[in-house]
């Protein structure tokens, strides 16, 4: 038997917020700007809003 509705939204969700913590990962042990560009781009089609790194503090 196939899933119900909100159930394929709680997988959804639940797989959006796995990939964004390996991005998260991925994004923290990048050493240049370039590959921080490119996981940030894959992270932003996913979760347009998301932060990856923290904001420089003032």
């Amino acid at each position: 038997m196939g899933r119900v509705e909100r159930g394929r939204e709680l997988a959804r969700k639940r797989k959006r917020r796995a990939k964004l913590k390996r991005y998260r990962a991925e994004f923290a042990k990048a050493s240049n700007e370039t590959d921080k560009a490119e996981i940030l781009e894959k992270a932003r089609k996913i979760s347009p809003f998301a932060v990856l790194e923290d904001a420089p503090s003032k």
